[in-house]
């Protein structure tokens, strides 16, 4: 649809027809109580805004001075680097996520084909490599030829910090223009420091984020590469488990997905599969005893049950620790291993059967399916134009469907969370029929 046809849609054209007047209550009163008006969740008597983008709502007259809009993604007419003189360094950091060698194929042959880049190198194992002396990769268009049918990077990855300083030097050093980090927060954060420590030099280098998480805890964009991989893999563990369940004496299938703080794929995976009876994850917190006494019920009722538990859900049952990890991130204790002993305990001598299922380095390893590859293929062009047009210290993203462009402070200023008011909770409380709080 073009412009034209948008601006002659009118309110009326959006009116939906009503067979009368609503008076029966709904059975959904108790889930409906505590939504809220948030990004997250539209009350009935709110609507949803047809138009986007600010120009198409210019033009229908609407007065969009002053509101926040986001910068486009998408080639310039003018650019910053004259692009044979360019030499471009991509650099994966973090945990391994669908998709990476994607984003690093995507780079690579944008660069060459669109623009004539005629050098792109490779930093081995994250930030390590800009501060290690090890020699980088020639990424050349045969060195990345199929890499998208592998999981993981060929390039390496790593966790921990760099000095910015050093980093800075080996990109002068090479001669790099642009820096394309593909990583999660903590690796956004180096690529800010990295972007800032050659300002300061008045080094003239773009440093552009690819934002990689498989939690999809990133906000401001509408997905993470590779989320729509794992959630794929996540529904196969589920169906495996629930075959197990289902097929034995008062079976219980437990799936521990990841999930450090943000539980999108365990209710993501929930939706898809349609057999799952408890969904726990680390925004709601729960109490184990009323947890089990939940099962229990659910086990007598059907003889079978499945639960979804994210790596990160429940630590307030564990003894308070300052262990961390390479990044910082503290480090996670077991809940999958606590629920499966507490409902073993739990049912006590009862006939019972739990089959517990860790799919996570399985999820993750994966190569990308069609739908992220199709995404990663996006992200690297828009990633590559932003470079080329010389934007730095930012990241690329979708928002509502349209790739934009972040500032790496607002990526990384907070985390995409699943809203326990909002409407992807209130569909996996529909789905599994859990009590709304079990706490």
């Amino acid at each position: 649809m073009n412009t034209a046809d948008l601006l002659t849609i009118t309110s009326d054209d959006l009116a939906i027809t009503r067979l009368g007047d609503r008076t029966v209550d709904t059975p959904l009163k108790e889930l409906l109580g505590e939504r809220q008006e948030t990004m997250h969740y539209v009350t009935e008597t709110d609507r949803v805004l047809l138009d986007v983008v600010q120009g198409i709502a210019k033009k229908r007259g609407v007065d969009v001075a002053g509101l926040p809009a986001f910068n486009p993604g998408g080639p310039r007419e003018k650019l910053f680097f004259e692009p044979t003189e360019v030499t471009a360094g991509i650099v994966t950091c973090g945990g391994l996520c669908p998709g990476l060698n994607n984003v690093i194929r995507g780079l690579v042959l944008h660069l060459g084909r669109a623009y004539g880049v005629r050098k792109v190198l490779g930093f081995r194992n994250g930030f390590k490599g800009l501060a290690d002396g090890s020699e980088p990769l020639q990424l050349t268009e045969q060195a990345v030829a199929d890499i998208q049918n592998r999981g993981g990077t060929i390039l390496g990855t790593s966790r921990g910090n760099q000095d910015p300083s050093i980093g800075v030097d080996t990109l002068v050093r090479l001669g790099v223009n642009i820096l394309f980090v593909i990583g999660g927060d903590g690796s956004l954060r180096g690529a800010q420091k990295l972007a800032d420590e050659a300002r300061r030099r008045g080094e003239r280098i773009a440093v552009v984020g690819i934002p990689k998480t498989i939690d999809n805890d990133i906000p401001w964009i509408d997905r993470s590469f590779g989320f729509q991989t794992a959630l794929s893999q996540a529904a196969e563990s589920i169906r495996a488990a629930h075959v197990e369940a289902f097929s034995t004496e008062n079976g219980v299938g437990l799936v521990k997905l990841m999930g450090r703080h943000s539980g999108f794929i365990a209710c993501h995976a929930t939706l898809a599969s349609h057999d799952v009876d408890f969904t726990l994850i680390p925004e709601v917190p729960f109490d184990i005893d009323v947890f089990l006494s939940c099962l229990k019920k659910r086990v007598e009722h059907q003889g079978h049950a499945v639960v979804v538990v994210a790596e990160g859900a429940g630590q307030e049952h564990f003894p308070a620790s300052d262990q961390t990890d390479a990044s910082g991130n503290a480090r996670l204790n077991d809940i999958g291993g606590l629920l499966k002993k507490r409902i073993v305990d739990w049912f006590g001598d009862t006939p019972l059967s739990v089959r517990y299922v860790d799919p996570g380095y399985e999820i993750r390893s994966v190569p990308a399916n069609a739908y992220d590859a199709v995404y990663c293929t996006r992200l690297a062009q828009a990633a590559t134009h932003a470079g080329m047009a010389g934007f730095t210290s930012m990241v690329v993203g979708q928002w509502h469907g349209r790739m934009v462009h972040l500032p790496i402070s607002l990526a990384t200023g907070s985390r995409n969370v699943v809203d326990p008011y909002g409407q992807l909770w209130m569909n996996v409380l529909e789905t599994t029929g859990q009590p709304k709080k079990m706490s």
